[in-house]
């Protein structure tokens, strides 16, 4: 009989992928551990592009994705199904990462089956139920019983704390993100064609400031849609910059944006990226406009200034260190706030050097370190 710890390391999302397959990666390495890798695909197409480029087979694929369906018709389809997989593998212990629904039903199918949950990027915080929605209770549900809570930062942790999780099941393990934003980017530095998908727009915008931007958050959806692309049809008027947007699948963003900014001559409305060619996006802006968490926390390693279109924020690391600006979703102050990083040279190093808090590549080796001990 094997004396290896069972992994199941449950996600169903492109970010919760990007996350964790640097810990999959390491699980995998050990013989410390027999990895088990079950995913949701609750997003499809995006995930498979970050399996593909990282190297990972999933033991289960449930292929949950069905255009337009509600949350609660997916947090049922994947309690139950997830359920299923537990059953037939019998784990010592599930991993999921963040906040997604595939995160809560996971879990508690787990809980419901008295096994250990091990929760990466715990503790995160808005304070509001409702931005990010459903995000932020998802992530309450799942710290509410989670047996090991790996912690990006102290502040995350301290939100814990505070809400009377066990000391001793709290550790400060720096986040993943950054783990794998180096894996991607010294693969692209080894093989430069994984991302020379965007050498064409590189061409194009030559001698311009490459503003990156995202936007895909639900609470955004309607007015918060509307006025972000307002804001960008406005910074579009300025000759000295090009906006590079991956517009994403979801039609309550694609229809918004296509009415405000297709056929703008320096603004490119493209497909999602993979993760490499994201990486290189990264890496060719001056700056990033965002509602994403994710690149809160990925642009500022390769400095980057981050200003957040919402109007809370789960990572006030950010914020407090510098690297990020909460600027909301008024159109306003959307084009004030990029206006002065473009014009004050003083006000862009300020965000551009400051330090990321976030982690320095190494949490994957500690949180397998943590599941091997606990």
């Amino acid at each position: 009989m094997s004396s290896r710890r069972k992994i199941l390391t449950v996600f169903g999302t492109r970010p919760e992928a990007i996350k964790l397959f640097p810990l999959v990666h390491a699980l995998a390495a050990d013989k410390r551990f027999d990895s088990r890798v079950c995913i949701s695909a609750q997003h499809r197409e995006m995930l498979d592009q970050v399996l593909e480029i990282a190297g990972i087979v999933p033991d289960h694929d449930l292929d949950l994705m069905t255009p337009g369906q509600t949350l609660d018709a997916l947090t049922a389809r994947a309690l139950v199904e997830i359920g299923k997989v537990l059953d037939a593998e019998r784990p010592d212990w599930v991993v999921v990462q963040g906040d997604t629904t595939t995160v809560m039903a996971g879990a508690i199918a787990a809980y419901y089956r008295k096994i250990p949950v091990c929760h990466v990027e715990a503790g995160l915080r808005s304070g509001d139920i409702h931005h990010p929605w459903p995000e932020e209770v998802n992530r309450r549900v799942v710290g509410s019983f989670a047996a090991l809570h790996c912690a990006p930062t102290q502040t995350a942790r301290d939100a814990l704390l505070r809400e009377n999780v066990a000391e001793a099941s709290v550790h400060v393990t720096g986040n993943t993100v950054i783990d794998a934003l180096r894996w991607v980017t010294q693969r692209v530095s080894e093989q430069p064609a994984l991302a020379a998908g965007l050498a064409e727009l590189e061409a194009r915008f030559a001698g311009k400031r490459i503003i990156g931007m995202t936007s895909h958050r639900r609470e955004n959806f309607g007015e918060g849609m509307e006025n972000i692309a307002a804001a960008v049809q406005r910074l579009a008027a300025r000759d000295d910059v090009a906006i590079i947007f991956p517009v994403h699948l979801n039609p309550n963003v694609r229809a918004v944006m296509n009415a405000r900014l297709a056929g703008l001559d320096n603004v490119a409305l493209i497909e999602p990226l993979d993760y490499p060619h994201f990486a290189r996006l990264l890496d060719i802006s001056h700056l990033m406009l965002t509602d994403s968490g994710g690149v809160q926390e990925e642009a500022p390693a390769l400095g980057k200034p981050v200003l957040v279109m919402r109007e809370t924020t789960e990572r006030p690391e950010g914020v407090a260190a510098g690297t990020a600006k909460l600027v909301g979703t008024d159109a306003d102050a959307i084009v004030r706030e990029t206006t002065r990083l473009l014009d004050d040279e003083a006000a862009y190093a300020a965000m551009a050097r400051a330090h990321n808090p976030f982690g320095d590549g190494h949490s994957a080796a500690r949180i397998a370190d943590l599941l091997a001990e606990a």
